[in-house]
């Protein structure tokens, strides 16, 4: 079998050619051309982006971290300390393939991209809040949303712990950094981002954070004029530019996003 090595091209959290002779000495050949699986080392960013761009079997390997701020890479399969035991694992075929859904995104009716675990629309380089619309068609469900805030995340089942979670790590006036919520693999999670106001039509609630079913079309757009930015479907850290008069549609993707785990 032949493995493809997947890390950060500016500062890995492993060296590629470190990497290369832990994958070797476990008896597998390395190459992009034909490999039957990919090693992805790093945090859940890294995982997020290979996860969206590849279609192989992918090992996501985590590192761990003392620091404070380190990555959590909750993710991962494995860790780089347990890396060799796991490729052992692969080596004899004590494994298996889970295979994640994966979101399409939209800009004015073009396709942006695909997404493994979330896409969310921002506030740019303004200070100020967005004001955003968020609708949402499809089986048993119909919402139409007004809201002021930093923004709003669309996530996966797999996305579920990342930005999504943020409400759940917020306990009274302290941070709880291992809260997190799940999403079931049928459904797509919704979240305002540190709203100021929420609202919906027909509604006397005030909506925070729910799922609706996995078939469903979100649209997103402004309600006022701001430079937001869409994060998710591009490696550019600057994210796509968002306008009033654009609308994003994040709707069931083509593919799905084939993850190794034992």
């Amino acid at each position: 079998m032949k493995a493809k090595i997947l890390v950060d091209g500016g500062a890995p959290k492993v060296p590629a050619k470190e990497l290369e002779r832990v994958i070797a000495e476990a008896g597998f050949g390395i190459g992009d051309d034909g490999a039957d699986f990919g090693v992805v080392v790093g945090g859940d960013g890294r995982f997020s982006y290979y996860g969206r761009t590849e279609d192989i079997p992918l090992l996501f390997v985590g590192v761990r971290s003392g620091g404070a701020t380190g990555s959590r890479a909750l993710l991962a399969q494995t860790t780089y300390g347990e890396l060799p035991g796991s490729l052992e694992r692969i080596r004899k075929g004590d494994y298996r393939v889970d295979e994640h859904r994966r979101l399409g995104v939209e800009k004015n009716g073009r396709k942006l991209g695909e997404v493994f675990t979330d896409v969310y629309l921002q506030r740019g380089s303004e200070g100020d809040c967005i004001r955003y619309r968020v609708r949402v068609k499809g089986e048993g469900v119909s919402l139409d949303e007004s809201a002021i805030g930093d923004g709003v995340v669309v996530s996966t089942s797999a996305g579920s712990t990342g930005y999504y979670s943020y409400p759940d790590r917020i306990k009274g006036d302290w941070m709880d950094p291992a809260g997190f919520a799940r999403i079931a693999r049928d459904r797509v999670g919704i979240c305002h981002v540190n709203p100021t106001y929420t609202e919906r039509a027909g509604d006397l609630r005030h909506p925070l954070r729910y799922t609706v079913p996995w078939s469903s079309r979100v649209e997103l757009s402004l309600y006022r004029k701001a430079r937001a930015r869409l994060y998710g479907t591009t490696a550019d850290t600057a994210g796509v530019e968002v306008g009033i008069e654009d609308v994003v549609a994040v709707v069931p993707g083509l593919k799905t996003t084939r993850l190794i785990s034992f």
